[in-house]
């Protein structure tokens, strides 16, 4: 018997500090959100994750006397690259980005990355790869076993999300235009071509609403 297909929207980080004018902007990033709202409409359930830092994150550079954006440093649980101050709890930058348009009542929100000591890039776990964010307990107590990411950024938190659901089980598609990337040397490309090496398949907006409205 062919098994049942239960799906979920999930949108990866599309929040104020990470648009273009934003602490941490991501190129082009407002072109995601009309392609999020349309797909959004079709769907029972939209899982959203939004970064959601305390102000001496481990990871913003500010916290580091004499580091700069870009620079790395060696934590417990490995390489971490500092960032801008971005997303921080409770600020306005770190709400969802302004003109998203979601279905509240079919909304459910991930946080992460609010252990001070741990980057979160992947929705379901954090980087310390050991701590969970309650993402993947959801989906199996409602049996969603297919899911359509977007969001920003794609070489970063777009593509830890989406390899975390290929490793967990799920049947994974990326939607191609309404995600946008930060690009760091060639980022954007290599995480696209693992994305796809791992499992992970590659569609439209439009595939999506033509395939989720029936």
């Amino acid at each position: 018997m062919p098994v049942k297909v239960f799906t979920a929207l999930v949108v990866v980080d599309v929040q104020n500090d990470f648009l273009e004018n934003g602490a941490l902007g991501v190129p082009k990033a407002s072109e995601v959100i009309d392609p999020i709202n349309r797909m959004a409409q079709t769907f029972e359930r939209v899982i959203v994750t939004q970064d959601w830092h305390c102000a001496d994150h481990v990871s913003f550079a500010a916290n580091h006397e004499g580091k700069a954006p870009g620079d790395k440093i060696q934590l417990p649980y490995g390489e971490q690259i500092l960032w801008p101050t971005h997303c921080v709890e409770g600020t306005s930058g770190a709400d969802l980005a302004t003109g998203l348009r979601l279905p509240m009542s079919r909304v459910i929100a991930i946080l992460k990355g609010n252990d001070k000591n741990v980057d979160s890039y992947s929705g379901f776990i954090e980087a310390d790869r050991k701590t969970h964010t309650g993402f993947h307990a959801y989906c199996q107590d409602r049996f969603i076993n297919r899911l359509y990411i977007c969001g920003l950024a794609t070489d970063f938190c777009v593509m830890w999300t989406a390899l975390d659901a290929i490793h967990l089980g799920y049947e994974v598609f990326l939607v191609t235009d309404a995600t946008r990337g930060i690009d760091l040397n060639g980022s954007l490309e290599a995480a696209m071509d693992h994305m796809k090496m791992a499992g992970v398949k590659m569609i439209t907006s439009e595939e999506v609403i033509n395939r989720e409205i029936k």
